[in-house]
């Protein structure tokens, strides 16, 4: 009689998880409550399910947008990191889904917003604060780097902060872990089209910024400034590493490098190679031997310092180029118990009077239409046809998180 309750049981669960898998997500099930990020490839809303009412952040992607702009690579990429991690480090993925027009994925909602908003309401932080900070990012990192992947794009903006003020990467558009659905030249043979257009989000050719590094609030205008490119196609280069650039190779250790520079804008209040012009940020971190520079006015610890120039440096010589625990065991983080870091509190708690807060989020200019209406507006709002090589790049986009079908929690 038991034998035969088990199996029962467990097929009542097989036929659950059919039903589950089966069962189709659409933007429909789900209801806007604010728009709080927008860019020229999609949307980032705070939404929430009419089934239960759970909260979630949900990214859209244009999809005739990934295809000009030849993304298709990096959102490939960004799907699959996000569906494999199961780190506490990552932004959650619960489920990603398509309709013609969009690519989808819905992801825990992070309600600290992120790393720059502290740099601009703070301008710079405590060495202590910094060293929190920073020691959380080397989890952050050391994780994504288990998986296999590496960022390639680690700033300020794709380090959020959960409700209790911790650390968890986003944003691994410009992510790779090597696989051929990561790599540009799949798809482009896949679509039978030589394109010659460039790899917009890696571009270094951005718009002047008027930076004066010796003017805080200048400094200020610039990172505020820096918002308008989070999403979008001219990218940042402030903190990227100079072999990236070099199209001669690089390594896991290329995310260490952008470690560096953000612990440098953390302490002196600005990344190392920021200049007035874009070209010229380029060229100071290509040059960084000669361009890199301490300020002689700022108050800044020889460790902290060693840490720095061992991080910001030759990809040879650099720290954490065999892997984490080099950086960890660094005189910088002595006394810091990285096994505990998730248990302790943060020097920053977000103050939340809501589980749909968006307080630390710089929401007041954002226009909250939708890219689905404006699209709607621009066809005229008459139902469009899919194109069939449109279609054909995202297949097996789909995933739904199956530890959460267990759990219960989706």
């Amino acid at each position: 009689m038991r034998k035969e309750q088990i199996w029962s049981s467990a097929g009542k669960q097989e036929g659950k998880y059919l039903r589950f898998l089966r069962t189709r997500d659409t933007p429909d099930n789900y209801t806007t409550l604010k728009i709080i990020g927008k860019g020229a490839f999609g949307e980032v809303k705070l939404v929430q399910k009419k089934l239960d009412g759970k909260i979630y952040a949900m990214k859209s992607l244009i999809k005739n947008e990934m295809f000009k702009r030849d993304q298709l690579a990096h959102v490939r990429a960004e799907r699959d990191i996000l569906a494999e991690s199961d780190s506490p480090w990552v932004v959650k993925l619960f489920t990603t889904f398509q309709d013609q027009d969009f690519l989808f994925m819905l992801m825990e909602f992070l309600p600290g917003g992120d790393l720059m908003t502290m740099l601009i309401k703070y301008e710079i932080f405590s060495e202590d604060i910094t060293r929190f900070y920073m020691a959380e990012i080397v989890l952050a990192i050391e994780a994504v780097h288990k998986y296999g992947f590496i960022h390639r794009d680690i700033k300020p903006d794709n380090i959020l902060l959960d409700r209790g003020g911790h650390v968890k990467l986003t944003d691994f558009g410009l992510s790779t872990g090597f696989h051929k659905l990561h790599d540009n030249a799949y798809y482009q043979n896949l679509l039978q089209k030589k394109s010659s257009r460039p790899n917009n989000r890696n571009s270094v050719n951005l718009d002047q910024i008027n930076l004066t590094v010796s003017n805080r609030s200048v400094i200020n205008d610039w990172r505020k400034s820096r918002r308008n490119m989070a999403y979008s196609t001219v990218g940042t280069p402030d903190y990227i590493a100079p072999e990236i650039f070099s199209g001669q190779g690089y390594g896991q250790d290329c995310d260490w490098w952008s470690l560096g520079t953000i612990m440098f804008e953390c302490q002196i209040g600005w990344p190392p190679f920021c200049a007035e012009d874009s070209h010229d940020t380029y060229r100071k971190i290509v040059n960084w031997r000669q361009s890199l520079y301490f300020p002689d006015d700022v108050q800044l610890g020889p460790e902290a310092e060693n840490l720095i120039r061992s991080l910001v440096c030759n990809s040879e010589n650099r720290l954490g180029r065999t892997g984490a625990d080099e950086i960890k065991g660094h005189k910088f983080f002595r006394g810091v118990d990285f096994d505990s870091l998730r248990r302790i509190r943060a020097p920053f708690e977000p103050k939340l009077t809501s589980n749909i807060d968006t307080t630390y989020f710089p929401i007041d200019d954002l226009d909250q239409t939708d890219n689905a209406t404006h699209l709607r507006a621009a066809n005229g709002n008459q139902p469009r046809i899919e194109a069939p090589e449109l279609s054909l790049p995202f297949i097996g986009y789909t995933f739904k998180r199956f530890d959460d079908f267990n759990r219960g929690k989706y």
